[in-house]
């Protein structure tokens, strides 16, 4: 049975979304009716599609009922997830064929790596690249001649983007093709350890980026379980993935054998058949709520207090942040990997991975079972795996015990008895905090605060010695108006350090942390942010803060009325240089974080 908490937020959110869901779906329902765009366009604007494919494409092509399929891909080789989809657009075209079809490159988004920008100016960009990826999607698809679509995209914002680019193109059948985690390189610990030396200065800038080339070493994703890979784990949740697709390493037969079934799959799931599957019935509340779920019970992203928010007001669907701190409340943690525990996703998938984990929501009754997927009917096909027997792609039961407890417990006997975030409020405003990463016994943090109004003034302060003292860190105006909601995980070593010395630290800000947000206690998100009014724009060094994430308060010990009679700070111009003044209109346009921090919808 269904547990009761997880049935009545599902129930107000349908409620909630009533209206905005209706009109969703009567959107796609007319955008279906149209039949698929090359059966309407002119013989003129047909050529013009297909003028420079294969001769006997060409020919398969003249006749108006060969299904085509598109492929929005967020290809390059510079980064690591994404070099692997090179391979991709060729093995998906060769099973197209095979079945009667034919696929088209339909187009490709951008992708660029908060790994390589954080700490960068670059980083203010990263959020918003998740709009230009949905609006980049959208221009792909608009040329209206596909009958099904294939997102090729792991990363970040690029499954977000991709994700509510599709959701405007919901008639579709959407199958999301991951590309799988890169090899594991040196423990996530070793890792840890010298970046901790390093912001000792204990260690050289040598040893440090022999130590990072040696965990960031191949083709594949990231291997710790940040927004990336928490990605994966809300497509195949969502049904959006093929079942068990999500850490499969690249370029491995299985891989390619997953990548030449989605085409496939796709063409079977398409509109005149009789397993018709559009995003727009696969996305629904139901499916959202799976996906939250799932986020909670792995311990994922908090950048998905964001992201979530944001894909499902796409696709018509309001949820909000209490919904996730009340499914939170239910959904215990039952995966630990790192930067929650010490194992990557590598043996968390040789530990039981997805198929596990599906299996212990479903029987606990904290996600939906009867939902539609791009696999059939039905949440519980999720608990299969995929493996070759003789070259053949079959699916079997995964496994329904864990096979390292260390990394993978069952829902009766979790690491922690909730999920791994928290809603944060008080008269700072709200805010959220990952308490999955945080040992107990510093989630209550009560210290004088020390205010940046950037994430360099505060490592300013750490080099020069001067964070030798139990603190609360304010780093304001990193909010999406301010300056794009940059992540400021390059502040973790330096915070960390304080904390292994027997210091009461924290961090309070309206950026984002990231999907590798570690052991510091820190409340991120902060709404309304600084620029546009917020409290954080009030608060002065010596301002005792309590940030207590067992009871969800951020407080501070300044009268209310005396806190909103100060004299806000303004914080400092970051509009200009590395293509930040492209984007002037979107942070102006940007809805607060508790929607999403989205420029593309209004606000309310």
């Amino acid at each position: 049975m269904l547990h009761p908490v997880t049935a009545e937020v599902t129930q107000r959110i349908v409620e909630r979304s009533r209206e905005s869901r209706a009109d969703y779906l009567a959107r796609m329902e007319a955008a279906r009716g149209q039949s698929p765009g090359r059966g309407k366009l002119s013989c003129a604007n047909w050529a013009h599609a297909f003028a420079a494919s294969p001769e006997g494409d060409k020919q398969r092509m003249r006749d108006p009922a060969a299904p085509n399929v598109a492929i929005v891909s967020a290809y390059n080789d510079m980064l690591s997830a994404h070099q692997p989809y090179e391979r991709f657009p060729a093995i998906i075209k060769h099973a197209a064929r095979e079945a009667g079809a034919t696929a088209q490159y339909a187009g490709g988004v951008p992708a660029m790596c908060d790994g390589v920008t954080q700490g960068r100016p670059g980083m203010e960009l990263s959020l918003f690249s998740r709009d230009v990826i949905a609006m980049s999607t959208a221009v792909a698809l608009t040329h209206d001649a596909f009958d099904a679509a294939l997102m090729l995209g792991i990363c970040d914002k690029i499954v977000p983007g991709l994700f509510i680019g599709a959701a405007a193109f919901g008639h579709l059948p959407v199958i999301f093709v991951p590309g799988g985690p890169m090899t594991s390189g040196i423990s996530n610990s070793e890792k840890a350890r010298v970046r901790a030396l390093y912001a000792e200065g204990k260690a050289t800038r040598d040893e440090l980026l022999d130590s990072e080339m040696k965990s960031y070493h191949g083709p594949g994703t990231c291997t710790f379980y940040g927004t990336a890979n928490s990605n994966q784990m809300m497509m195949e949740l969502s049904g959006l993935h093929l079942p068990g697709a999500a850490f499969v390493t690249p370029n491995t037969p299985l891989r390619d054998a997953l990548t030449a079934a989605a085409p496939r799959r796709a063409l079977e799931i398409r509109d005149g058949t009789n397993g018709y599957a559009p995003f727009s019935a696969v996305v629904d509340e139901k499916s959202l709520v799976n996906a939250i779920a799932g986020l909670l019970a792995t311990g994922g992203s908090t950048n998905h207090t964001l992201h979530i928010l944001a894909m499902a007001r796409a696709a018509g669907v309001r949820i909000t942040w209490e919904d996730m701190d009340d499914l939170s409340r239910v959904t215990p943690l039952i995966a630990r990997v790192y930067p929650n525990g010490t194992e990557d996703v590598n043996a968390f998938h040789a530990a039981g991975g997805m198929a596990f984990v599906t299996r212990q929501l479903l029987d606990a009754g904290l996600a939906h079972e009867d939902v539609m997927t791009v696999a059939g009917p039905g949440l519980r096909r999720y608990q299969q795996e995929p493996f070759l027997d003789g070259g053949r792609l079959v699916w079997r039961e995964g496994p329904a015990a864990t096979l390292d407890r260390d990394i993978l417990r069952p829902a009766d006997d979790p690491f922690q008895a909730e999920g791994g975030l928290r809603l944060l409020t008080g008269p700072l405003g709200r805010g959220v905090i990952k308490t999955s990463a945080v040992k107990p016994e510093h989630r209550i943090v009560e210290a004088p605060a020390l205010v940046f109004d950037d994430q360099e003034a505060l490592l300013a302060a750490h080099r020069r010695g001067e964070l030798n003292r139990d603190f609360v860190a304010v780093v304001r105006f990193q909010g999406p108006r301010a300056n794009g909601m940059p992540e400021l995980h390059s502040l973790t070593p330096a915070l960390g350090v304080q904390l292994d010395k027997g210091f009461k630290v924290a961090l309070v800000t309206d950026g984002r942390m990231s999907g590798a947000s570690g052991k510091v206690p820190a409340a991120i998100h902060m709404t309304p942010e600084a620029a546009d009014g917020g409290p954080l724009a009030r608060v002065r060094d010596g301002d005792v803060i309590r940030l207590d994430a067992e009871a969800g308060r951020l407080e501070i010990k300044v009268e209310v009325k005396e806190l909103m009679a100060r004299e806000p700070a303004t914080g400092r111009s970051s509009e200009v240089g590395y293509g930040r003044e492209l984007f002037g209109w979107m942070r102006r346009a940007a809805g607060p974080a508790d929607t999403g921090a989205c420029a593309l919808f209004e606000a309310a």
